[in-house]
């Protein structure tokens, strides 16, 4: 499985949900993500990244490896914090991001249980950058209008385009 790389189109597209439970290769799909995110030293990895339109993530913190389908925050924190984030699919480049230092996501596990985890720190912010893959927003999308320009000379310089 190959990462997709800004710009590929697939990335600004919004995937749809799917039902676990009837999904017959979510399991190896999973399986599939996880060792793609493991070979490229990521921490997430969403579906439309290896250019799979389906809502669903792999992520790893502290070794725990977890998949989620359909994940939605259905809650922000009132505190933000600003801290560097880069992405397997714009290699070469990280981008000062503000996000929620606490949310509550709800989604499905692969066998199509409901699920709500409430996240600080780095894994509020790994989801909430692996959902914003699942709407087609990059961190290129989410970088300050003053950097946009330098940072995407950088990204392009650092990949040759």
């Amino acid at each position: 499985m190959n990462v997709l790389h800004h710009p590929s189109p697939i990335l600004k597209t919004r995937a749809h949900e799917i039902d676990p439970s009837q999904d017959a290769g979510l399991r190896d799909l999973v399986r599939a993500m996880a060792e793609t995110m493991y070979d490229e030293s990521g921490i997430g990895l969403a579906a439309p990244q290896v250019g799979v339109d389906k809502r669903v993530i792999v992520f790893d913190i502290d070794d725990n490896l977890a998949a989620l389908c359909n994940p939605v925050i259905t809650e922000f924190g009132d505190e933000t914090a600003c801290d560097d984030e880069g992405c397997l699919s714009v290699p070469g480049i990280t981008i000062p991001i503000e996000r929620s230092t606490r949310i509550v996501c709800a989604g499905q596990t692969i066998e199509g249980n409901d699920i709500v985890i409430e996240a600080e720190d780095l894994l509020a912010r790994v989801l909430q950058h692996e959902i914003d893959h699942l709407d087609g927003v990059l961190i290129l999308d989410r970088c300050p209008a003053d950097m946009k320009k330098s940072v995407i000379r950088a990204y392009n310089e650092a990949n040759r385009l």
